[in-house]
């Protein structure tokens, strides 16, 4: 969309006016949204952006990465989707390894906190997920308790990051009534996302998330959830909660981050 000369690469000015773009508020209704500036763009006053954008050589590590120290460097597409996905993985890794304490796995319960870490269940709704799982994997419910290793995290993680895609597909068994079982649930993602992820995977999930343990998953059950947790609880200050329990909510949360 912003390789306005089609070669196939950005340069460094193209870069900045996407930066600019989604870096800036509406100067009509004063909004975060950035349609307007990007129909602009489009709309060939591309110019007017690019003087508007700072000039002279990269100022910070991003850039000098990107562009060289000069910033006369270009980037490509399989470029940059490598250091996207470089950079994922290191995030992912950090957070793998400081629950795995530099094991080559964790255990259906780290994996579980992992999952529940970053939404905005409350502390009562995680307690009651947390200790489903224990009681199935007490009851043999999780048969294959070898743990899940990095490789298996990762594709569940990447799968999380086209949930979008995937709840398309199971909206569609909700609007047929019919709750998802394991051989669908894999199925859907292997369709909408390209992902495969492994079955101790993905029965870890439903032993976490089946409420009723009939074996079937609901929208309701998952996809809500796992929305806070692609997130990482950055979207909690777009939420509004009003009255009491508003305010409860807004205690707990900062309580929770001092």
């Amino acid at each position: 969309m912003f390789d306005r000369d089609g070669n196939q690469k950005v340069d460094r000015q193209e870069f900045l006016v996407l930066e600019e773009i989604f870096g800036k508020k509406t100067e009509d209704d004063g909004s975060s949204e950035s349609v307007s500036l990007v129909s602009k763009y489009l709309n060939s006053e591309a110019e007017t952006f690019r003087r508007q954008s700072p000039q002279g050589p990269p100022k910070t590590t991003l850039m000098t990465h990107l562009f060289g120290q000069k910033g006369m460097d270009s980037l490509d597409f399989n470029t940059f989707f490598k250091f996207m996905d470089n950079l994922q993985t290191e995030v992912l890794e950090l957070e793998f390894l400081h629950f795995s304490k530099g094991m080559p796995v964790i255990n259906e319960e780290e994996f579980a906190e992992i999952l529940l870490r970053y939404t905005n269940a409350a502390e009562t709704d995680r307690d009651e997920y947390m200790q489903r799982l224990r009681t199935r994997i007490d009851n043999g419910q999780v048969p294959n308790q070898n743990g899940i290793t990095f490789p298996e995290f990762k594709d569940f993680c990447q799968f999380l990051n086209n949930l979008d895609d995937f709840s398309i597909a199971m909206r569609m068994y909700t609007i047929a009534n019919q709750p998802i079982a394991q051989s669908e649930f894999m199925r859907a993602v292997k369709i909408s996302t390209g992902h495969d992820i492994a079955p101790h995977v993905v029965n870890t999930v439903y032993q976490i998330f089946d409420k009723d343990g009939d074996g079937k998953l609901s929208d309701k059950e998952f996809i809500g959830v796992m929305k806070d947790r692609v997130h990482r609880g950055f979207r909690y200050h777009l939420m509004k909660y009003e009255g009491w329990e508003g305010w409860k909510s807004c205690v707990k949360h900062e309580m929770k981050t001092r």
